[in-house]
């Protein structure tokens, strides 16, 4: 088995590269579109100059083309068992100024489908890379979002009724002490959780040592944050933070696509009904995190980026 670990590097660094449409579906066009380009970017470093290639200009169709893209080994690393996409210089990690001038937040996604009796790894995995890459040794708030969860409905107080009814209690408990763990060893300052109306808070609350101090949700399709989480919160101390993040944030689809054979693709993995060779197996996401780190005296965010991590039986 082999773990691929993708990264976007610091996506504020690369410019303007998503473009979100006003009434546009919650969307994880940030993640792939970044992802996509990082891609790319370590495939132009490392590629021969366009006079080398062919003693010509080329256009841009066919700089993009599968036959010219530099051979995979030369931008990606493998290390062990797992294989980074595109290879990471860690030299050049790290950010412009003390940690301490930084508010650090960090979001842990886990996805459908990955095997639940490897999330306490793979968070510390997640929150290891984030670390190593901000070249820090702490974090101030780490949000889990645990899969099947929303706040969809055609109001509010539907939208908190029909989320006490999803995700698994036991399941997500039962993750929950690994980062209680990071919490005690002073890793994260604050823990949170993401889209846990009030009957799933409460029932959450009364099984858990660390409690979260943050709730995170997402009321796009229901407008208003619920009444009856509003009051549960404030009584339990709990902060109430909204955001716009896709909940499927990578589909296993999506990241065939991402590391395929197309136009688009990285050439990571084979196509066989076109001939092209590339790494074989099934294709499993397991996780994906975002970070973010914010100058605290001016509002800035300097940093910004995601890995994922996914499995691959070949």
């Amino acid at each position: 088995m082999t773990r691929l670990v993708l990264s976007t590097s610091n996506i504020m660094a690369s410019g303007p590269g998503i473009i979100r449409k006003p009434g546009t579906d919650r969307s994880n066009l940030e993640l792939v579109n970044s992802l996509r380009s990082n891609f790319l970017a370590a495939q132009e470093d490392y590629s021969p100059p366009l006079s080398a290639a062919n003693g010509s200009d080329r256009d841009s169709s066919e700089e993009a083309s599968p036959s010219h893209r530099p051979p995979v080994s030369i931008w990606t690393t493998r290390d062990g068992s797992d294989y980074y996409i595109p290879t990471i210089d860690w030299s050049m990690s790290g950010l412009a100024e003390e940690p301490s001038q930084y508010e650090i937040t960090v979001k842990l996604f886990y996805l459908s489908g990955a095997a639940v009796a490897e999330r306490a790894e793979q968070t510390k995995d997640a929150v290891q890379l984030v670390l190593r890459e901000l070249g820090v040794k702490s974090i101030d708030l780490l949000i889990v979002s645990f899969p099947g969860m929303s706040f969809e409905g055609d109001c509010e107080w539907e939208a908190d009724k029909k989320n006490s009814q999803q995700g698994n209690d036991e399941e997500e408990i039962a993750c929950w002490p690994a980062l209680e763990d990071l919490y005690n060893e002073g890793v994260v300052k604050k823990l949170g959780l993401a889209e846990f109306g009030s009957e799933k808070l409460s029932r959450f609350l009364a099984r858990v040592k660390v409690r979260p101090e943050v709730d995170q949700i997402n009321v796009k399709d229901c407008c208003n944050v619920p009444p009856p989480l509003i009051i549960f919160a404030k009584s339990q101390h709990i902060d109430l933070l909204t955001h716009n993040d896709c909940t499927n944030i990578l589909p296993s689809g999506t990241l065939r696509e991402l590391l395929g054979q197309g136009m688009k693709g990285a050439g990571v993995l084979s196509e066989s009904k076109r001939g092209l060779d590339g790494m074989k197996g099934d294709l499993k996401p397991e996780w994906v995190v975002k970070y973010t780190a914010v100058v605290r005296d001016r509002g800035v965010i300097e940093n910004k980026g995601y890995f994922a991590a996914a499995e691959l039986r070949e």
